[in-house]
């Protein structure tokens, strides 16, 4: 039996969510239906997904950021844009936002379905064979992202569900700027000034965890962000 493409779809209209969802479901896809864009992104860092089909005018996050914190955390996985809008600028702008490809409604369903298709087939369903990085070497530390766990010498130190998506997002920026509020908005969907105090804290206790390896910094920016230094 054939593994059913997993598919992420954000639309806020109720009526043609459950539309697109009933009939993708038909053709042997797994769709999650979320109604607005910060729910989406919590699911999609919940699960691997094939591709994405997203709502471009959304509630509480709209689709273009939010097909940019979804190409942050993986970038293989296609993106299929849905809008009401004709403009060239918005087109242009979903590509920006690293669209794969953009269905102006009204559309048909068999439309968005051989487009689909048409995605999977050229890229090969990287998503799949090139599953976003979830382990990683910070110096003499080894972190499993999926089991939460940062290693040296045969010691382990367990990881809440925060610290090890905060880890993971300046292990993929590792010796690059962090900025403070991408940091804030993917982790905890917003930035405002108690979430800003609660990654602060949260990074001292990453910087707790890594300072048996002295080659290993974070470091403030001031004015942007923060810098994991690896000594690479």
């Amino acid at each position: 039996m054939e593994t059913k493409i997993n598919l992420l779809l954000a639309e806020d209209d109720n009526n043609l969510g459950s539309i697109l969802q009933e009939y993708l479901s038909e053709k042997d896809y797994k769709v999650t239906l979320c109604s607005d864009g910060k729910e989406a992104l919590k699911q999609f860092k919940k699960e691997i997904y094939d591709i994405c089909v997203f709502d471009v005018m959304m509630p509480l996050m709209d689709g273009f950021t939010l097909a940019k914190e979804v190409r942050f955390l993986n970038k293989n996985v296609p993106i299929v844009f849905l809008t009401a809008k004709a403009q060239k600028d918005d087109a242009i702008e979903g590509f920006n936002s690293g669209a794969d490809d953009y269905i102006t409604k009204p559309f048909s369903t068999e439309e968005l379905l051989l487009r689909l298709k048409a995605i999977l087939r050229r890229t090969g369903n990287k998503s799949l064979t090139n599953m976003e990085q979830n382990d990683f070497v910070i110096g003499k530390y080894t972190f499993d992202f999926n089991h939460q766990i940062l290693s040296i010498n045969k010691k382990d130190q367990k990881l809440t569900s925060r610290e090890a998506e905060l880890l993971k997002l300046f292990c993929l920026n590792a010796n690059s700027i962090l900025d403070r509020n991408f940091a804030l908005k993917t982790i905890w969907l917003d930035d405002n000034y108690f979430n800003g105090r609660s990654m602060d804290v949260y990074i001292t206790k990453l910087r707790k965890y890594l300072k048996e390896d002295p080659n290993i910094e974070i470091i403030n920016v001031h004015g942007k962000g923060f810098k994991m230094l690896t000594g690479a």
